[in-house]
C-alpha cells in the first residue's frame, strides 16, 4: 500500500467487516505495525477489543510471503485444534488484494541471545524452557492438509539453502562448497512430514510474562521433516553461534536440554547433527544473501556489515559437527 488512497480503500473494507462483528462500536483507523516480514501488518481497535490486520501490498501477487490467506488457513486450523497457542482469525477477504483480521494477542517476542533487551535472566531461562513443548506438539498437531505443496524432505532442503549460498559472494563464504559437499554425501533419509513453522524460536513467540501465548509469523509454515524445526530452534540456544550478534544470557537452557524436554522421553531422531550442520548452513546463506543485498544498495542496512564473523563461525561449525 504506497498510496494515500490505496490504504484508504483498505481501511473501509476492514473497518466496514468489524463493524459487522461489533454492531454499534467505535471502530478505528488502521496503525501501521513495526516488524514481520510479509504482506502489510495492522492494528486496529474495535470498542474495547483490538486486532492485528495482515494485507497483501497492492500491486503485489499474494504468492509466497505475501500470501496472507495461507497463513490465515494455518492459524484457523491450530486454533480450532487448540494444542498450539495462536491467535484466532476473526474475518478475511479473499478479494484482491486481500487480507485478514486475527486476534491481537498482548505479550513481547524477545530473542534473549540476539535482542537488544533488559528482560531478567530467569525469565528468558523460564521461557525458552517452556518452547520445547510448544513445537513438541506442533509437530504432534493433525490439522487438515492445508498446502497443496509437496513436503519438503532432507534433500529438498538442501537443495534448497544449496541455491541461496552459492549466490553469495565468494569472500563471504569461504569455506561453503565444501560444506554443501559433505552435507550432500550423507543425506538422511526423511523423517513423515510434519507441520512445520520454518522460523521457530522465541523471537517468533508472544509470551505474556512467563507463558507462550502466541506462535506468530508463519509466513514460512509448511509440511516438512521436524529435524529441519528442532535443529532451528537449537541453535538460538547458545550465544557463542552468533559471534559479534550474540549476547550472553546467564543460565540459558543449553541445546542439549532443551532437546531433552522436546523429545518427552522419547528417543533422539536419527542424523540429528546433519540437520544442526544444515541449518548453520541456512542462517549462513541468509545472512550472507541479506548482507548481499546491502552491499548491493537493494536494501540498506548497515547492521548487516556486522554479519562477516557469524557466516564463517556458522559454516566452520557446521563442518566441526559432520566431523
Amino acid at each position: 500500500m504506497s498510496t494515500l488512497t490505496e490504504v484508504t480503500e483498505l481501511t473501509a473494507r476492514v473497518r466496514a467487516r468489524l463493524a459487522a462483528l461489533h454492531p454499534g462500536a467505535l471502530i478505528g483507523e488502521l496503525e501501521t505495525l513495526p516488524g514481520g516480514h510479509s504482506g502489510l501488518t495492522f492494528s486496529i481497535t474495535a470498542g474495547p477489543a483490538s486486532y492485528v490486520i495482515k494485507a497483501v501490498p497492492s500491486g503485489q501477487r499474494p504468492v509466497g510471503r505475501n500470501d496472507v490467506l495461507r497463513q490465515a488457513r494455518v492459524l484457523s486450523a491450530l486454533a480450532e485444534e487448540g494444542t498450539v497457542p495462536v491467535p484466532g482469525v476473526v474475518a478475511l477477504d479473499e478479494c484482491q488484494p486481500a487480507w485478514f483480521a486475527m486476534e491481537f494477542v498482548i505479550g513481547e517476542a524477545v530473542e534473549p541471545v540476539l535482542d537488544d533487551h533488559r528482560l531478567d535472566a530467569a525469565l528468558c531461562r523460564t521461557r525458552m524452557r517452556a518452547l520445547p513443548a510448544v513445537l513438541r506438539e506442533l509437530h504432534r498437531s493433525g490439522p487438515p492438509a492445508l498446502d497443496t505443496a509437496a513436503p519438503l524432505d532432507p534433500a529438498a532442503e538442501l537443495e534448497r539453502w544449496s541455491r541461496t549460498m552459492r549466490a553469495v559472494p565468494p569472500e563471504l563464504r569461504e569455506g561453503a562448497q565444501e560444506l554443501l559437499e559433505m552435507l550432500g554425501t550423507s543425506v538422511p533419509v526423511g523423517l513423515p512430514p510434519v507441520l512445520t513453522h520454518g522460523d521457530f524460536r522465541l523471537g517468533n513467540v508472544l509470551c505474556a510474562g512467563e507463558r507462550p501465548a502466541a506462535v506468530v509469523d508463519w509466513e514460512i509454515w509448511g509440511y516438512g521433516d521436524p529435524r529441519v524445526d528442532l535443529a532451528w530452534f537449537l541453535l538460538f540456544a547458545d550465544h557463542r553461534n552468533f559471534p559479534r550478534l550474540g549476547r550472553e544470557i546467564p543460565g540459558l537452557p543449553t541445546e542439549a536440554e532443551l532437546l531433552t524436554a522436546y523429545l518427552d522421553g522419547h528417543a533422539t531422531p536419527p542424523d540429528l547433527d546433519w540437520f544442526r550442520a544444515l541449518v548453520r548452513t541456512k542462517m549462513a546463506a541468509i545472512m550472507g544473501h541479506n548482507l548481499r543485498r546491502h552491499r548491493e544498495g537493494k536494501h540498506h542496512d548497515a547492521d548487516q556489515e556486522r554479519l562477516p564473523p557469524t557466516i564463517a563461525a556458522m559454516i566452520r561449525t557446521a563442518r566441526d559437527i559432520l566431523g
